[in-house]
């Protein structure tokens, strides 16, 4: 694409309206975290509740990801349409009836639906703050300001683990009966409602992008938030900025998804290598940590109160990653930390294989001998720390930012929704291969690891820096 606007000196700095605006599209994420995270408590009831087989139980646990890729699907096209705000309000009101319903179900299959709406809020959230964050932040800091969804999502998790912890803790087990003569599970689901109403408050009082207003002819909206929340100083700087803006949506006014297409494969090479990091995000497992690993370390000899816990460490391990993430993205860079956590992800993930691979069961009951219980949780939670630091985060700013801003929107919707597919068959299979051997599961996971590095290294190129303006095919 070539620009004839001028250059912009600045195009905005890090003001505390900035990063509360920030803040509070990333609880979308936070959202996507805690729904994403909380079924980890209710496996096991859950499948004792409707008795599930293990295939079953996959698709309960899994169901979600569909809901969430049709939701990243349309977040694209509802945040042209109507704006990034109002697809944030949609998102928590689809939440909010997610979790009063799965906590009310009463069957299997009403559980399944309520958990596919709470799929698609996930969904919207999960492309509309890396989208509204990426395009109300300075070039220079959108790094920093893009991970806070990451950390968001990380601190979703850890509270969803913590909360879940202490609620079957209270009840005496998930399964136990609890306040208002509801099983402890069911409290879990429940307590989703309340993260998903305050999201809805903070979000209704944000401004629009000022993209968004350029696109509806409001200049001087976009010219007000620009100064009042990006911190842009008026004259020159903002009016070349709204120039800049106005240029790429002109174009974007005659885009449609057949934009998409005329690569050698369908899509072109950039959106293909957009679905490609979400692919890789989600193969190499980090899921089945979050919604499985209570079952999973149970089934290797750990107790409930144990694998609760074991959860609630890990989860604490991910913020901390993600911190990391925040403080290094916009200092080495998107591609160099994608590579450093390749490598981590498949040391630790073949350690884990390894280590599974000496179970043994004695008088029925499967455990680690010696040292390898250990071992297991260990690499556990440095794979924890390779994926959070680098492919957690750095997968969604690039997603928020390697697009030109005439296909970003649909674009970052496809590669959100082959995200939740990925995620969707990784976490679907799980159960089964776990009947089959951990080490399996975790050899596998291990190989995409691998698998990755070798994409990154290849196809992906630094968008440290640039401006969205500046973002080509």
């Amino acid at each position: 694409m070539t620009r004839n606007t001028p250059e912009i000196q600045n195009d905005g700095r890090v003001t505390p309206r900035l990063v509360a605006m920030a803040l509070t599209a990333a609880l979308g994420g936070f959202l996507f975290g805690y729904d994403s995270a909380i079924i980890n408590g209710t496996v096991d009831a859950v499948r004792e509740q409707f008795s599930l087989s293990s295939v079953m139980l996959g698709f309960t646990v899994s169901c979600a990801l569909l809901g969430a890729a049709l939701g990243a699907w349309f977040a694209g096209v509802c945040s042209q349409r109507f704006g990034r705000v109002r697809t944030m309000l949609v998102a928590s009101v689809l939440l909010a009836a997610s979790a009063l319903g799965c906590g009310l179900a009463f069957g299997v299959w009403d559980l399944i639906w309520w958990r596919l709406i709470g799929g698609i809020g996930v969904g919207f959230a999960s492309v509309i703050a890396p989208a509204y964050i990426a395009e109300i932040a300075p070039s220079k800091q959108r790094g920093r300001l893009a991970t806070l969804q990451q950390l968001a999502l990380v601190i979703g998790i850890f509270l969803a683990f913590l909360i879940s912890a202490m609620i079957a803790w209270l009840a005496g087990g998930a399964s136990q009966s609890a306040w208002l003569g509801l099983e402890a599970w069911r409290w879990m689901f429940l307590s989703g409602l309340v993260p998903a109403v305050v999201y809805g408050i903070l979000a209704s009082r944000l401004p629009e992008s000022p993209r968004y207003l350029v696109e509806k002819n409001d200049d001087e909206g976009a010219r007000q938030v620009l100064i009042n929340m990006v911190g842009m100083t008026p004259g020159e700087s903002t009016e070349n900025k709204i120039a800049e803006i106005k240029a790429t949506v002109n174009l974007e006014r005659r885009q449609r998804f057949a934009d998409l297409f005329g690569g050698k494969f369908g899509f072109k090479k950039l959106v293909w290598i957009g679905i490609l990091l979400s692919i890789f995000q989600q193969l190499v497992g980090i899921n089945v940590i979050f919604y499985y690993s209570t079952t999973m370390w149970k089934s290797v000899g750990f107790q409930e109160s144990d694998s609760f816990m074991i959860s609630v460490i890990t989860s604490v391990t991910n913020i901390v990653a993600t911190i990391v993430a925040i403080s290094l993205v916009d200092v080495l860079g998107r591609k160099l930390l994608l590579l450093i956590g390749s490598g981590m992800m498949t040391l630790s993930l073949g350690t884990m294989a390894v280590a599974f691979a000496q179970s043994v069961t004695v008088n029925g009951e499967v455990s680690l001998p010696g040292s390898w219980g250990m071992i297991a949780l260990i690499a556990a939670n440095l794979f924890v720390i390779g994926f959070g630091a680098s492919w957690g985060p750095v997968v969604w700013v690039l997603l928020g930012e390697m697009f030109p801003n005439n296909i970003r929107a649909l674009a970052l919707g496809i590669g959100a929704a082959a995200q939740w597919i990925a995620n969707f068959v990784v976490s679907t299979t799980f159960p089964t291969l776990a009947d089959l051997g951990l080490q399996l599961a975790y050899g596998i996971y291990a190989g995409f690891a691998l698998l990755s590095f070798l994409f990154v290294w290849r196809m992906v190129r630094e968008t440290n820096g640039r401006q969205l303006e500046d973002m080509t095919l």
